[in-house]
């Protein structure tokens, strides 16, 4: 396949006023693309724009659970730059560690508008351009779209809905010529993961009962630089680590052995006992 220039490209990041987007953003620059990184911290999206090469970025405040704040961020990209080749939906929250018996359902709704609602907010507001361009979406889902997500059920809920968002895009945007991705990450070495994982005792002790594998943690310069890499070979997804893609085929195998061996471990059910009664 033909690769995929991002020279001159424009590329609309959410979530990329720090972490993986703020990485994503500068990666895709170096090969010559325009950003707009859009996040709701205006502050930090203008901070990043400003560490980026002059006339490369523009922030713009952006709520992606409210579409008309969206479209707002979209309309304004337009009028900036013209037009918007790449999308890539990036902005999601981990969520507060808890057994779904101690989680109030607005908790976990609010998990749930962040990273699926708004990915639908932003593959809605940008899908006329990026087919108008036969330009690609990137979703961001996580390698908990297909492990086990106790004690964090949202979150895993949330990237298992956004990877089959991402597989029935790509073969509804093929035939406008344009093309979808689905980025799988393991734990990524960022605000969210410090203040959501390392922060956080029970949740620490919850995941020292997984296979070791799980725990290493990779930085957000190498997820970004996969998505560049992706983005330029029209991929339909990329994981990293590579460890992983082993994982995601055997997964209807693995799975179910997996769960059974957690449902067992000592330490998996004293630490989601903290986490209930915490």
């Amino acid at each position: 396949m033909k690769r995929y220039s991002l020279a001159d490209k424009v590329a609309f990041i959410t979530g990329a006023g720090r972490g993986l987007g703020a990485a994503t953003a500068r990666a895709l620059t170096r090969r010559g693309a325009r950003v707009v990184i859009a996040d709701i911290d205006l502050c930090t999206a203008q901070s990043v724009a400003d560490s980026l090469p002059k006339g490369h970025g523009l922030a713009l405040q952006c709520d992606v659970t409210d579409l008309a704040s969206v479209q707002k961020s979209v309309r304004l990209t337009l009028e900036r730059f013209g037009r918007i080749d790449v999308v890539i939906a990036n902005a999601g929250v981990l969520g507060r560690g808890g057994t779904i018996r101690a989680l109030h359902p607005d908790q976990v709704a609010q998990v749930l508008s962040v990273n699926v609602d708004g990915i639908v907010n932003t593959v809605s507001a940008t899908m006329e351009s990026v087919i108008g361009s036969r330009g690609q979406i990137v979703v961001v889902s996580s390698v908990f779209a297909y492990i086990n997500g106790a004690g964090a059920i949202p979150y895993a809920m949330s990237k298992a809905a956004v990877e089959q968002l991402g597989r029935g895009l790509g073969v509804e945007l093929a035939n406008h010529g344009a093309s979808a991705m689905t980025a799988y990450f393991s734990l990524i070495e960022t605000d969210m993961i410090r203040q959501g994982v390392d922060a956080d005792p029970h949740v620490l002790a919850l995941l020292s009962g997984m296979p070791k594998f799980i725990l290493k943690r990779i930085q957000p310069q190498t997820a970004a630089a996969a998505i560049a890499h992706g983005l330029e070979r029209r991929r339909r997804s990329v994981t990293v680590p590579g460890r992983w893609r082993s994982v995601a085929a055997l997964r209807g195998v693995a799975g179910p052995i997996v769960d059974a061996r957690l449902a067992r471990d000592i330490g998996v059910r004293r630490a989601l006992a903290e986490l209930e009664n915490r």
